[in-house]
């Protein structure tokens, strides 16, 4: 598992699966039997992610659909891929592995 920079493109794995719960997620991971709930602004990151996208992508669109401060939007959807990660619910490819 590589740092996450603003260049990293991330995906979702395929051992998981999800499903939208009124704007929230829920998202089972199959190789490890847990399960994750997301509020409404994990659930449009997750959203976003099932193509693969920029970390800056992604803090685009989030900016741009949430009133929300830059720094603030920047070090929680670092914090919320991390967290993914962590738990092996994404992919992260850094640019320079491309």
């Amino acid at each position: 598992m590589g740092t996450i920079s603003e260049s990293s493109t991330v995906v979702v794995t395929k051992d998981q699966v999800s499903c939208d719960l009124s704007g929230e997620a829920a998202i089972l991971n199959l190789k490890s039997g847990v399960y994750f709930g997301l509020n409404t602004v994990g659930a449009s990151i997750w959203k976003l992610i099932q193509e693969p996208k920029t970390v800056k992508e992604i803090r685009d669109a989030i900016l741009e659909e949430y009133n929300v401060e830059p720094d603030r939007c920047e070090h929680d959807i670092f914090e919320i891929l991390q967290e993914f990660s962590t738990h092996g619910l994404i992919e992260i490819v850094d640019e320079k592995n491309k």
